[in-house]
């Protein structure tokens, strides 16, 4: 056993010194990076230098951006300037079209007075048909210098057929007047002036349904828009080119060159008064008060009571409602048989001693000729006017 005691051992296993290789590993201080907590100032990053090749394709692709944007602006103003171009091409074509329009509804209309005014001659006709025919003639030759846009052209061709119509049917009225005086033969002039007449109407039917229609679908299918094709009605009134209406007026002119009295029942009567807008009716039996106002309107109902048409007919309006009388008259262009027409008498200017005192409206309507029972041709109504 030994007797040798732990205290005395001369080295220690527990102290031994550290060794250079543990120095090393030994952590060395962590560096403060510029900028951190640490403090002291961050050096600024270099800049990064962009790829050679990518300067050249952001200018190349910036500029055809701009090219695009460039070729787009041309394509749509190009486009707008078009348009209206081709716009401005239609409004002028419709706009000389309505000149031939507006001189062919006066012609019209004169052709039509004429046929029914009083104490018409067939000799004065004959002439007035020929000076109609050549200014309808004037008109189709101006017609024809139109020059329409391409896709009308074939549609104008219709709008001449129209107005030849027109012109053909003036003349042949006149011609077919002329041949009957020549040979003093007349039993079948209505038959044939009826037919010329027939022309006249069929300028209507060609004119809206061959021209009209077809040449605003065409501005429509083209989306041209502010553009309207104008319509033409020759005669406002188709009866005056009638068979019936072509035999009183065969009538007529044998009287007029002969200077009898037409035969027959003839006669006008009145039917009725109506006022407006307060949407009353006058009477002879109770008196009637009328609120005046700027729009103040007498609407006269008459009625043919006769078996045959009258034409140029005077209506008399008279107010007597102290001071000066105020009177109109006022014409009906033509009424058949059995029909209704009304004469509207407007614009009234009543003096300051028309209001609260008893007043009296009386409308009159004139005897035509042949007419023989004139009884219920008048009336007088009893009427005070107030300020509406």
């Amino acid at each position: 056993m030994s007797t040798f005691d732990d205290d005395d051992i001369p080295f220690d296993f527990f102290d031994e010194p550290e060794t250079v290789e543990a120095t090393q590993r030994r952590r060395l201080p962590r560096l403060e990076m510029p900028g951190s907590r640490g403090g002291g100032d961050r050096p600024p990053r270099p800049p990064r230098t962009p790829s050679p090749g990518l300067v050249p394709l952001a200018r190349l692709v910036g500029l055809i951006a701009i090219a695009i944007v460039v070729v787009v602006a041309l394509v749509f103003w190009i486009g707008s300037c078009q348009g209206k171009s081709q716009h401005d091409e239609y409004a002028a074509y419709a706009a000389k079209v309505r000149t031939i329009r507006a001189a062919d509804k006066r012609l019209g209309k004169e052709f039509g007075d004429e046929l029914i005014s009083p104490g018409l001659k067939q000799s004065d006709l004959e002439t007035k048909l020929a000076l109609y025919a050549q200014q309808e003639q004037q008109e189709y030759t101006q017609a024809q210098q139109i020059r329409a846009p391409g896709p009308l052209r074939e549609i104008h061709k219709n709008l001449l057929d129209a107005i030849k119509l027109r012109y053909q049917g003036l003349a042949g009225l006149g011609n077919t007047l002329a041949q009957a005086g020549a040979t003093k033969k007349s039993s079948n002039l209505a038959d044939d002036l009826t037919k010329q007449g027939q022309l006249l109407t069929a300028s209507d039917v060609v004119w809206e349904q061959l021209y009209r229609v077809p040449a605003t679908a065409e501005l429509t299918q083209r989306s041209i828009k502010g553009v309207v094709i104008p319509s033409s009605v020759f005669l406002s009134n188709p009866d005056l080119v009638s068979a019936r209406a072509f035999t009183i007026l065969q009538a007529r002119l044998t009287g007029a060159s002969t200077g009898g009295t037409p035969s027959g029942k003839h006669g006008d009567g009145l039917v009725g008064v109506h006022v407006s807008p307060q949407g009353s009716d006058l009477t002879t039996s109770t008196a009637t008060t009328i609120k005046v106002s700027q729009d103040l309107r007498f609407v006269v109902t008459v009625e043919n009571s006769g078996d045959f048409p009258e034409v140029n007919v005077p209506v008399k309006l008279t107010i007597d409602a102290g001071g000066k009388p105020i009177r109109r008259t006022e014409h009906i262009t033509s009424i058949q048989p059995t029909e209704q027409t009304t004469v509207d008498f407007a614009n009234f200017d009543l003096p300051p001693s028309a209001y609260g005192n008893r007043g009296t409206i009386t409308i009159e309507v004139s005897k035509v000729p042949g007419e023989t029972n004139t009884s219920n041709n008048s009336a007088t109504y009893t009427v005070f006017f107030t300020l509406s």
